[in-house]
């Protein structure tokens, strides 16, 4: 497909996302940024929750987010080495937002847990419409 300058709209989705205002494409990015810091962070509080002991408390907050950071970045992140292709990518980044909302509810948070799994698994779905690749 070549590019057109005649003013004819845009006929392949990434042209369309192209074509859309920057801030919209911005605001789906930044909105994205936070679901992953919030991923980090919840996997982080699951963590220090998940057991009475302190020692494993302590583990658990630092090696859960780093586990997920590990994945994230060998896959997922838009400047991974070998960047997944969809429809794996998006299924490992369901499967990790989806784990922490479980983390959530065995808290006994399950509204948090429900808004968490929507609002993040939405954010990725509009990411591929918006601003594919990001």
């Amino acid at each position: 497909m070549t590019a057109r300058n005649d003013g004819v709209r845009p006929d392949s989705p990434a042209e369309r996302a192209q074509s859309r205002p920057g801030a919209l494409r911005w605001a789906v990015l930044g909105v994205r940024l936070a679901t992953e810091i919030a991923l980090i962070v919840v996997l982080a509080i699951v963590g220090a929750n998940a057991t009475p002991e302190l020692a494993a408390r302590i583990a658990l907050a630092v090696l859960l987010p780093l586990a997920a950071a590990a994945i994230w970045g060998s896959g997922i992140a838009p400047r991974a080495r070998r960047r997944w292709p969809d429809p794996w990518r998006i299924g490992v980044e369901t499967v990790l937002f989806l784990a922490a909302a479980a983390g959530l509810a065995a808290e006994g948070s399950i509204v948090a847990a429900i808004v968490f799994a929507i609002v993040t698994i939405g954010t990725a779905a509009a990411v591929r419409a918006v601003a594919p690749g990001g």
